[in-house]
């Protein structure tokens, strides 16, 4: 099986793969194009974030700088708005729901490598998804690790590490981040 059937499978795979790199190197051209454009054109830089994205819903507004490894396994829905300096390692699928507001400096990783240095050694690595719900607002440099799922209604707090999933209706901060309250509706 080749390296890059193996990421997109889920599995572990070789990441200096001459296909992988090439992926890689797609998606930093179109996010360096996006970067690029002034803030003064904002529907040059959502016709060029649509090129980009997998999937994308009604209102979309995405501000300069992002940066991702894919871009189309990044599915948005409707009302999407990201601050600036978002970066989406999207080895692996990332979909986000409606009504999602992500503040400055947030990244979103869906890639993971070995704990054992033998592993890292190899250069292997695994994509696990990431789940955004609906009604979210992240707050200013938020991380989220690989795997995770955030429920509806949910607020993070600036400077979260998600490393768990987090329920719906809650309030979540620190590092790693832990639910401080159950939210009303």
């Amino acid at each position: 099986m080749k390296e890059i059937e193996k990421l997109d499978n889920g599995e572990w795979y070789y990441f200096l793969d001459q296909e992988v790199a090439q992926r890689k190197a797609r998606a930093a051209k179109l996010c360096q194009e996006f970067n690029e454009i002034s803030a003064t054109e904002p529907e040059k830089q959502t016709a060029k974030i649509k090129e980009i994205f997998g999937s994308y819903g009604k209102n979309i507004s995405v501000q300069s700088r992002f940066n991702c490894d894919n871009g189309k396994n990044i599915h948005v829905g409707n009302d999407f708005l990201s601050n600036y300096n978002l970066t989406i390692l999207d080895i692996a699928p990332v979909n986000i729901g409606n009504n999602v507001m992500i503040g400055p400096n947030v990244d979103i990783y869906t890639v993971n490598h070995p704990m054992t240095a033998q592993g890292r050694r190899k250069y292997m690595a695994k994509g696990f998804p990431v789940t955004i719900g609906n009604d979210v607002w992240i707050g200013g440099k938020v991380s989220i690790m690989p795997g995770v799922t955030i429920g509806n209604n949910v607020v993070i707090a600036a400077g979260a590490v998600i490393t768990k999933d987090v329920p719906d209706d809650t309030l979540v901060g620190g590092v790693p981040a832990k639910v401080i309250k159950k939210l009303g509706k």
